[in-house]
This record gives structure tokens, C-alpha cells and sequence, in this order.
């Protein structure tokens, strides 16, 4: 077994300072990582090395409650969390991510039946829950999971649908409650939500499909099908994805894109997200060709939230959490899956395998922090100024002087919301999972000779993904091997 790892983590062991107490505590943590989290050997050790840091910092939000264990966003308790700390927004996440956990005690499992349990605020923020579990199982293989939830996956579509559906056939949602506060394009019709819900249908339509609910698998793919329909038709403009702004008592009847004033007409990273859920039909594909231009979304630190041309980006704002600009990984995740879905999926021309891999390697360029005395330690945040590459929200709590009230002293540190492992594992390498097994189809560069990925669990068995090029790395064959156990596959 790969085990250089170990020094990853007791560095990062010694350089933190353990502000917020956690139920795997770091003394405990080189324990939990052996078991439980795919290895990875690569070319790359700057990636390798924040692909453990984010392991690392995962295994801080997972909290045992009495009802299961849950995944959390924020290390402190904050007062806008629910039971436990819980917040729905990013559990999407939560579950792609931990879904590459060993986790024979199933306690992501429990993350989600906490949340379609009624035991969380489910609907306080937007988020893609029935997706989520579809993809779980996809990597599981656990049907059963998913049928056991149906009910409650339809339950909690019809609940969202009843307060945010409007007569357009889109849904209205708050920028906030997207979890994105103070956008450019404001509260109204937005790519978030309407893609969640898209996604959402068609997971509960294949779920019910594989459940023998034949009717109730028609119905949703009905609605996922006026759902891209309407978005297609409102929501694509000039070649991206844009937000219609809408007060929430308003519900006007469109047939067409109504006119957006230039204050709220902009271009923002939500517009990638249908890519996230393969909604898009190919022919669409000229719009990523923004994330490589320095006037739009590209920056020297990472992917700007809203395109720098516009005359409100970077607006200032009594708010610490700014999404007209600044960076944020939330977004930057949203958008690497997207761009790794059309680089796989679509027949395209916009980006290159290298284009994905530039932009991990600036995501992962940004997990850095100095200090006071000029050291540089591993970090992960809220957002990030695109201009200074300095953490934003937390320069501006530490002027407010940590106040209580919005989380206290380093409330961002260690922040859980957004993917980083999955990028290096379903994007990067290519990693996914079917009926018939584990496929392997990688962005990686010319360059890079070798990978492996051990300790990778997948329907109750470990797996070995290698690749080496010509077989003088590892000196067990040439090209990818997938193996389980001792038995190749």
C-alpha cells in the first residue's frame, strides 16, 4: 500500500491549530484516513497533497447525533444551522463526496435519511437531495437504499414544488437561500434551483423506474421534461445559462425571456450548473469558453462567481459573504464537474483535458494560507478576492472582530462546502461506476505516466485503479488496470 501519505497528514496535524472541537479529533485521524478514504499515488504532489488535506478536513464535519450521523458545513455552531449544526445547502456535497468513504458503518446513509427523515431544515436552502442519492447508489450499487427513500424523495419534491413552482414552469428561488448571497443577477429564475429540480425528477423518475412504479417513473420524467423545456426557452440567453430576476410575489405568465434590466444581465458561474446534471443538449458547449477568458471568469486565483466585464462586479456590500465576484469553492466545484461531464460526455470543442486540469491545479493553488509571520499552511475557506488571492469573508469577520453572533473566531476554517476529492477522483481520473462495474476514462496530461488509487470501495469490495504507461512505475503491466482483491476485472 501507497503509504507517503502519513507524513501528509501528521504535517497537517502539526500545523493546525484544533479551534473547534470534533468528534475524530486529529489524534485520531491517520486511523479514520487508512480505513476509510481511497489512496492516491500521482505525478502531481501538490494535488496529491490537498487531495488528503481535503480528506483530512472532511473527517472533521462528520458528527455523530442521536439521530445518525450527519455531515456538517461549518465547524462552530452557527445560529442559521439547524439540529445539530445541519445545513442543508451543501449536502449534494456532502454525498458525492463521502460516497468514496469505505463507510461500512453507513453513516452517510444516516446523513441522508437525517435529512429526507424530517429531522434537518431540508427547505431552508436549495440543494439537490434526490440527485444525490442516485448518485450514491450509482457508486454503491445499492438499489434497495434508494427505493426504501422513495416516498420521502417525493415527498420532498412535492413540498419544494408547492413553494417555489411558478406558472412559467420554472421555479423562483433567493439568491441567499441558493446559498449565494448578494448575487448580481438577484433572487428570481435562476440555473440553481431549476436544475436541482430537473436533476431531482429525473432521479426519482429512474428510482421509481427500478422501483416498478411505472406511472409515478412517467410522471416525473414529465416534469424534468417541462422543466428543461421552460429553462431552454427562458433561461438561455446569449449563450448562457442567466438568471431572470423576479421579486417572490411576482408570477407573470412568460412565453419568451422578458427583458433583464443591465444591472442584473450578467453572466455568472450558476450558469454551468446545468452541465453539472447533463440537462443540456449538445450545441451548447461555446459557453465554457468563458471559464478561459481573463475578461470573464478567469482570474489569477480561480473562477470568478460573475464576469468581471460587468460594471457590478466586485460591487461593495455590507455583507460578508459576496457572490457578485469573489471566489467561491462552492461554485468552482459546481463548475469542474460540469466541465468534466462535457469534456467526457459531449461532442465538444471548448475546453481540453488540459483546460480541466489547469483549472483543478489553481483550485488547488488556492488552499493556502499565510500567516503573520510569512509561513504558508494548507487552508480552506468560505471565498477568496480574485484580485489579492486573500480569503474574503474571513479578512472581513477578523475586521469585525469575530463577532458571536456570525460564527466566531475562524468561523470559515476547515469549511465544508464544496467537493475537492471527487474532482481528483470522478473528474480527473475518471473514476465512475455501473451495473457492470468500475470504468476508467482519465483527463490527466500527456505527461503523467502513472496513478494509482487503492483502497477504493465499491459494492462492498476494495479496488486498485493503476494506470502506468508503459509499466516501469509500479512493474505490474502496461495501460489501466482495475483490480479487486487479488482478481482483475
Amino acid at each position: 500500500m501507497y503509504e507517503n501519505w502519513k507524513a501528509y497528514v501528521a504535517d497537517f496535524g502539526e500545523r493546525d491549530e484544533e479551534v473547534h472541537p470534533t468528534w475524530i479529533p486529529n489524534d485520531s485521524a491517520e486511523a479514520f484516513l487508512a480505513e476509510q478514504i481511497p489512496h492516491l499515488d500521482c505525478p502531481d504532489k501538490e494535488l496529491e497533497r490537498i487531495y488528503y488535506f481535503r480528506w483530512w478536513t472532511f473527517r472533521k464535519h462528520i458528527r455523530k447525533t442521536p439521530r445518525g450521523h450527519i455531515v456538517t458545513e461549518f465547524l462552530p455552531d452557527v445560529p442559521w444551522s439547524g439540529p445539530y449544526n445541519s445545513i442543508v445547502c451543501p449536502v449534494g456535497f456532502h454525498i458525492r463526496e463521502g460516497r468514496w468513504l469505505k463507510d461500512s458503518s453507513g453513516w452517510i446513509k444516516e446523513c441522508i435519511r437525517f435529512w429526507l427523515g424530517g429531522h434537518g431544515q431540508v427547505h431552508d436552502y436549495s440543494c439537490w437531495l434526490p440527485h444525490g442519492v442516485w448518485e450514491y447508489c450509482c457508486w454503491k450499487q445499492d438499489w434497495s437504499f434508494a427505493v426504501e427513500l422513495l416516498p420521502e424523495m417525493v415527498e420532498f419534491f412535492v413540498e419544494r414544488e408547492a413553494a417555489h413552482h411558478r406558472r412559467c414552469g420554472l421555479y423562483w428561488s433567493d439568491d441567499n437561500r441558493d446559498g449565494m448571497e448578494y448575487s448580481i443577477s438577484g433572487p428570481g429564475l435562476r440555473p440553481t434551483l431549476n436544475s436541482y429540480a430537473w436533476a431531482d425528477a429525473v432521479a426519482i423518475s429512474r428510482i421509481a423506474k427500478r422501483a416498478g412504479e411505472d406511472a409515478l417513473s412517467d410522471s416525473f420524467a414529465q416534469k424534468a421534461a417541462r422543466i428543461k423545456e421552460a429553462m431552454d426557452r427562458l433561461l438561455w440567453n446569449g449563450g448562457h445559462y442567466k438568471t431572470i430576476p423576479l421579486k417572490k410575489s411576482e408570477d407573470p405568465i412568460l412565453t419568451e425571456r422578458p427583458t433583464v434590466p443591465a444591472g442584473n444581465d450578467v453572466r455568472e458561474l450558476v450558469g454551468f450548473i446545468p452541465w453539472y446534471f447533463h440537462l443540456p443538449e449538445q450545441g451548447k458547449d461555446a459557453a465554457f469558453r468563458q471559464l478561459l477568458d481573463a475578461d470573464v471568469f478567469r482570474s489569477p486565483y480561480g473562477l470568478t462567481t460573475a464576469e468581471q466585464r460587468h460594471s457590478r462586479f466586485m460591487e461593495k456590500h455590507d455583507h460578508e459573504c459576496l457572490w457578485n465576484g469573489p471566489i467561491w469553492p462552492f461554485a468552482t466545484s459546481q463548475t469542474l464537474v460540469a466541465a468534466a461531464n462535457l469534456l467526457r460526455d459531449y461532442a465538444q470543442t471548448a475546453l481540453t483535458p488540459d483546460d480541466f486540469y489547469g483549472m483543478l491545479k489553481q483550485y488547488a493553488a488556492a488552499h493556502t494560507l499565510t500567516l503573520e509571520d510569512g509561513t504558508s499552511v494548507p487552508w480552506i475557506d468560505e471565498d477568496m478576492d480574485p484580485r489579492t488571492g486573500r480569503w474574503l469573508a474571513r479578512d472581513i469577520l477578523e475586521s469585525w472582530g469575530w463577532k458571536p453572533e456570525l460564527g466566531g473566531y475562524e468561523r470559515g476554517k476547515d469549511y465544508n462546502h464544496s467537493l475537492f476529492c471527487d474532482l481528483v477522483l470522478s473528474g480527473l481520473l475518471g473514476i465512475r461506476a455501473d451495473e457492470d462495474g468500475i470504468s476508467v476514462s482519465p483527463l490527466i496530461p500527456e505527461d503523467w505516466k502513472y496513478f494509482r488509487v487503492e483502497n477504493l470501495w465499491h459494492k462492498g469490495s476494495a479496488y486498485t485503479v493503476t494506470y502506468d504507461a508503459d509499466g516501469s512505475h509500479y512493474g505490474a503491466g502496461t495501460g489501466i488496470r482495475v483490480e479487486r482483491m487479488d482478481k482483475e476485472v
